[in-house]
């Protein structure tokens, strides 16, 4: 089983957990930020993880510095747990239908980090997150774990929905990413030779 163990502490948050990539979609989160909390434990049962995560940040601050390393957290979890990437899809999509809102993500780690987020304009708050911080929570996985991550929601009404339909996609898009692929065997997907 592919698994990492999370330890991430600044003087702005104290991060703790572990995950397990080969999992059952079991969480344990606590981030201080209820709607977040919610939208990571969908990455964690539509990606198929483990995920025990325990943020202490300075929400008397803003929510920002919890979102972030969220993010930073969580992507340095997924690149050491794929360890060499030898075998993996490494690359993965996935199109997430919510009631009136579309979204896709796409994934490729790369090696090299890059991120596009469109939210279309969500409200400035879902529940108690700041929306503008969903973009800073890619971006910081996507330059931890080395990856692109393209994120946009094609259309929609709800900024709840809009929200959620962009995770529940990142989620299965890193699912298929993470994924080993018999065919691949023990091969690196990378003609350079280099991920």
């Amino acid at each position: 089983m592919r698994r990492a163990t999370i330890n991430r502490q600044t003087t702005e948050t104290q991060i703790t957990g572990r995950l397990v990539l080969e999992g059952r979609g079991r969480y344990d989160i606590t981030t201080g930020i209820g709607f977040f909390d919610h939208m990571l434990e969908l990455v964690t049962k539509h990606g198929g993880f483990d995920l025990s995560l325990h943020i202490s940040g300075d929400l008397t601050v803003d929510q920002h510095h919890t979102v972030e390393d969220a993010g930073i957290a969580l992507g340095e979890a997924v690149a050491l747990a794929v360890g060499n990437k030898r075998g993996i899809n490494r690359a993965g999509y996935f199109v997430m239908p919510m009631d009136e809102t579309l979204a896709v993500a796409a994934i490729d780690l790369s090696g090299r980090p890059y991120s596009v987020v469109d939210l279309k304009s969500p409200a400035a708050k879902v529940g108690d997150l700041q929306t503008e911080l969903v973009q800073d929570f890619f971006e910081g996985f996507a330059m931890a774990a080395r990856a692109n991550v393209h994120i946009k929601v094609l259309y929609g009404r709800s900024s709840h929905h809009k929200v959620e339909a962009s995770f529940k996609a990142f989620a299965r898009a890193l699912r298929a990413a993470v994924s080993k692929d018999k065919q691949l065997a023990r091969l690196l997907p990378s003609t350079k030779g280099l991920l």
